[in-house]
């Protein structure tokens, strides 16, 4: 069957334990016999080679069209060159330092050959990793070889949950916004139902005074009284109710973590009017510290990434294919799974003056040049994506998974595209995929020491407290209204991964992983004049059976 397309291509490639460039592509994908020009390209390439350059292809043909010279002579038909693999008049002699396509001269690749040993761009042999007990751990792969990949596709299992692509109902109007919270306080209240004697807000308004009394509701506001007390109102379905905290109970700490528009329960006595709660405790929905997580019953590993932003003059490319170049490896055989928590593009007027930041100025051919990166993770690689908010999609959350057009761009190694947040599982390992605008907002409301960008797993922390993705309104996180809200955590997962904050940052929080996967874009103009310091080119590698990590640097 003829290889008609790129996507072909790449996957006959990988099958073969090779990745490529993209001229290398192009070249076969036009050859008059593809498979043939494939096969020839590969037995042409040296044994350590790991990419297949464009100048393997040329001088695999080259070698075919004197094998067919040599035939001819000796009477035999000649074989047809014009538009093979050579690319026409636009190709070059074997030895040539350079192919031309289109008038576009196209050098070697660097990491072609001797250069594909290595793991990193930099003059190290091997590249800088860590581990969770900040353990080194050597990514050189100086003596690996294309790999005979034993990967059993049958013995995988992946479930996507809480994907609401194609189920968006919110028109915008207020009563939209009603339903969504609603749905929200009654499921996160549900959970604190079990900690808490809970009583409706009208309910405890009619209790006499000095009663005991404890309510679960929304955090309609919060405000410091004179006194250096707070006073937190609290909403339910019934109406409001206040709560007031003295300074001398020792919750200082835990209101400061309270946001807007969380739930939360509080227990205490009420004041002789009954109008008012005095606080003796306050409690978030929380993650059980019982928590048990799950793990795959044999050794296999997902890779978790975020922040591509192809389309960036920024884009890590070199970083990029350096990693996919690992993951053809044997070292990478137990990399079955492809995690990415959004922003694969970089979008356009995502922010003032991007435009002076782009490389590819259009939306579509970010895309597509997105799609061709991706076509170097190896084909037999379980891919899932969800959006971010530099990618073409609404900007209230929860975003759908794409709409048909770019989905169809982005159709490489039957990737999965999903909504951002979704649940993943993955071979009893429950993934909670979120890109993470949400964690700017936790980062700004709450102290340094509870959230900050050089420990943002700390703020997804706080987001696991209070089992929602987003849990404030109307702030710089926007939030659509739906029948159901899709960003509460019902269930506990057993890894939490984000990106957005362009830094890399993992730690556990009663037995869940957090994970922020940092990205794969160097520090922009725009991003120095709001003091981000990206950790660019890493690729946490997880495994599901233990739930171990290891970082993998690529740049």
């Amino acid at each position: 069957m003829p290889l008609e397309s790129n996507a072909r291509i790449a996957k006959a490639l990988a099958e073969r334990g090779y990745n490529a460039e993209r001229e290398a592509i192009t070249l076969l994908a036009g050859a008059a016999d593809p498979a043939a020009a494939v096969a020839a390209a590969v037995d042409h390439a040296p044994d350590e080679a790991l990419r297949i350059t464009a100048d393997h292809v040329h001088e695999a043909t080259a070698e075919t069209e004197r094998s067919a010279a040599s035939s001819d002579a000796n009477g035999q038909s000649p074989v047809e060159t014009e538009g093979s693999a050579t690319g026409g008049a636009g190709g070059t002699d074997a030895g040539s330092a350079a192919a031309t396509t289109d008038g576009v001269a196209v050098t070697d690749d660097p990491r072609s050959d001797a250069s594909t040993t290595e793991t990193t761009t930099a003059d190290a042999a091997a590249a800088d990793t860590s581990t969770p007990d900040g353990s080194a751990a050597d990514t050189s792969t100086a003596d690996a070889s294309p790999p005979d990949r034993s990967r059993d596709p049958d013995l995988r299992d992946l479930e996507v949950g809480n994907d609401m692509t194609g189920r968006s109902t919110g028109t915008g109007e207020y009563g939209d916004f009603v339903t969504t919270f609603r749905d929200r306080y009654e499921r996160l209240s549900k959970i604190l139902r079990g900690r808490v004697n809970h009583r409706p807000a009208e309910a405890i308004a009619d209790m006499p005074g000095g009663s005991d009394a404890a309510m679960i509701g929304l955090v309609n506001d919060v405000r410091s009284t004179k006194s250096g007390h707070w006073l937190v109102e609290l909403e339910d379905t019934t109406g409001t109710f206040p709560a007031l905290v003295m300074k001398d109970k020792g919750l200082a700490d835990v209101v400061d973590e309270i946001l807007m528009d969380e739930c939360v329960a509080v227990e205490g006595t009420l004041a002789d009017d009954s109008g008012i709660l005095f606080a003796d405790s306050l409690h978030f929905p929380d993650v059980p510290r019982t928590h048990n997580p799950g793990g795959a019953d044999r050794h296999v590993q997902a890779a978790l990434i975020s922040d591509v932003h192809v389309g960036s003059d920024e884009f890590m490319a070199d970083a990029w294919h350096e990693f996919t170049d690992w993951l053809h490896t044997s070292e990478a055989d137990p990399v079955e799974y492809l995690l990415l928590a959004g922003d694969m593009v970089e979008g356009v007027g995502v922010y003032p003056d991007q435009d002076e930041e782009l490389e590819i100025v259009d939306i579509y051919e970010q895309y597509e040049v997105f799609a061709e990166h991706l076509k170097e993770v190896p084909a037999d690689t379980e891919i899932v994506m969800i959006p971010g908010n530099h990618d073409a999609v609404r900007l209230a959350e929860p975003q759908p998974g794409f709409n048909d057009e770019i989905r169809e761009i982005m159709d490489v190694h039957d990737a999965r595209i999903v909504s951002n947040p979704a649940t993943v599982s993955v071979e009893g390992v429950e993934v909670l995929m979120y890109h993470g605008v949400s964690l700017d907002e936790v980062i700004a409301e709450l102290p340094e020491e509870k959230a900050s960008y050089d420990e943002p797993h700390k703020a997804m922390y706080q987001l696991l407290k209070k089992r929602h993705v987003a849990p404030q309104f109307g702030g710089h996180t926007r939030v659509a209204p739906e029948e159901r809200d899709y960003l509460v955590m019902e269930d506990v997962p057993d890894v939490f991964h984000t990106g957005h904050v362009h830094k890399l940052g993992w730690g556990k929080y009663h037995n869940v992983l957090a994970v922020n996967s940092g990205c794969w874009q160097a520090q922009t103009d725009f991003q120095k004049s709001v003091n981000i310091d990206p950790d660019a080119g890493y690729a946490p590698i997880l495994d599901l059976d233990t739930l171990d990590m290891t970082v993998r640097k690529f740049s």
